[in-house]
């Protein structure tokens, strides 16, 4: 694999690379709860100021629901909130995982994902127990503080690991992040129709 030659580290994305996901779901979730303009709070391509301080941690999944319910003027318990807002979140194929490990054994792996504190509870519950661990270090946006595609997310943990810039491919499936690490120089990979269990194996 031509991506590969010279490369060192590897940085991959979560959602809709290792995590299966739809989106759509979760729009339709919301519709259900009486919120037809979903989209323009959440989306995959669109950030509502709400979701990006909800995605670095500024705010808790509590100032989250109660400020969707005051964008939307809808009300609706947290239990539904929870449910519609993960109903995206698919499920983590075990050749994944098996793919991961494998590529652990020759590269140095990280995890840097886009994501918020109601989301990371269920996804741990799908998962198994040792999947961090998978990774020299796990970077997921509402821990970490920050997120794609703001270039000094990547240069921190570039900084923080020693990377080599170079040396490090970024595997991700939105071409504006993407896009933010090219301009840094990092190689990267952009996840369309195939799985990484076809690219990398």
């Amino acid at each position: 694999m031509k991506e590969l030659e010279g490369i060192k580290n590897i940085i991959f994305d979560l959602g809709g690379v290792i995590l299966n996901i739809d989106y759509q779901l979760t729009v339709e979730a919301f519709k259900k709860l009486g919120i037809d303009d979903f989209e323009e709070i959440f989306s995959q391509y669109k950030q509502s100021t709400l979701s990006d301080d909800f995605e670095t941690g500024r705010i808790t999944e509590l100032e989250f629901y109660e400020g969707i319910k005051t964008i939307s003027g809808k009300d609706f318990t947290f239990e539904e909130y929870k449910n519609a807002w993960n109903a995206l979140l698919l499920d983590l194929p075990k050749e994944r995982i098996n793919i991961l490990k494998k590529l652990s054994k020759k590269y140095r792996l990280f995890l840097f994902s886009n994501t918020n504190e109601t989301h990371y509870k269920e996804f741990v519950t799908k998962v198994e127990s040792d999947f961090n661990t998978i990774f020299e270090k796990t970077y997921y946006s509402h821990q970490f503080g920050k997120r794609k595609p703001d270039s000094d997310s990547f240069l921190s943990i570039l900084k923080e690991n020693n990377l080599i810039i170079e040396e490090t491919l970024f595997v991700d499936d939105s071409i504006q992040h993407i896009e933010s690490a090219n301009l840094l120089g990092i190689r990267t990979l952009l996840i369309q129709e195939k799985p990484i269990t076809e690219l990398f194996d």
